[in-house]
């Protein structure tokens, strides 16, 4: 009998912006998984827009998640994104400890900022309770900034880091729960590069020409494939190949539109490409 895998994205809902919800439901639906949308925040745009409207979904996630209960719903892959409240970290908790099985892939995308900055909405209160996610998670993908704030150090001097840096990053982010550690978006030269760490396995730096300058919910790009691929059974280098040449296709065809930066990534020419 054949099976149709679903995956939870515990993330935000923008309405304008190409980030979160609206660019891994596509993605992960191309991906030929079941996309279930647990909302964290309605957002009219995202953060990086001069000014927006966010309604915190923090006291209806509840009510939500016990109607899922209730309708004994399961999931093969568990995907968090951006978090609208320090209160929403034990939702989240609970939210994994009721609906993760052997069989279930948490994937945590700890969405807390870029460049060596916080996004606006986020907290020093929420940047230190997102380490507790990081116990119940298979797979994270943090970005330089994320998990020098999930580890507590200071942010290297122009984000440039060697090798033997990233190495021991992954291995105490790994050491606090995860086996399986991203760490997404390295400059590398005129390269972009994603480090791949799996507990007792070797490690990788994969990199590519990079393309365009940095957008807006590429993160969220990235993760999507990613997550759709662990959950299809792929492997984490495979999945993490196949997000960067997404990307660069998707990247190369926004540079031609030559769209704003907070725009994200015109990635619906290339969505047809994901199997």
């Amino acid at each position: 009998m054949k099976y149709q895998k679903k995956m939870a994205l515990v993330n935000d809902i923008t309405g304008y912006g190409r980030c979160s919800i609206a660019v891994e439901l596509p993605i992960i639906s191309a991906l030929k998984v079941q996309a279930c949308v647990l909302p964290t925040a309605i957002l009219s745009v995202h953060t990086g827009f001069p000014t927006y409207y966010i309604d915190d979904y923090t006291d209806r996630m509840k009510p939500y998640i016990q109607s899922w209960k209730d309708n004994k719903l399961e999931f093969d892959g568990i995907m968090t994104g951006f978090l609208g409240s320090a209160g929403q970290i034990d939702i989240v908790l609970d939210f994994i400890g009721d609906f993760k099985t052997d069989h279930t892939k948490v994937i945590v995308d700890p969405v807390m900022g870029d460049n060596g900055r916080l996004y606006p909405s986020y907290t020093e209160e929420l940047c230190r309770d997102m380490r507790r996610l990081l116990a119940r998670a298979d797979v994270l993908t943090p970005n330089l900034t994320e998990a020098c704030r999930l580890l507590d150090i200071p942010y290297p001097e122009g984000g440039v880091v060697d090798t033997s840096q990233l190495q021991a990053m992954a291995e105490a982010l790994s050491a606090k729960g995860p086996s399986q550690i991203v760490l997404t978006g390295i400059h590398i030269g005129s390269d972009i590069g994603n480090y791949i760490y799996e507990r007792g396995d070797a490690s990788e730096l994969q990199t590519a020409r990079k393309v365009g300058s940095d957008r807006s919910g590429t993160g969220d790009v990235f993760a999507a494939v990613v997550g759709g691929l662990l959950v299809q059974g792929r492997s984490l280098s495979y999945a993490v190949r196949e997000a960067a040449a997404f990307i660069s296709k998707a990247m190369t065809y926004t540079e031609e539109l030559q769209l704003p930066t907070n725009c994200g990534l015109a990635f619906e020419e290339v969505l047809t490409e994901l199997s």
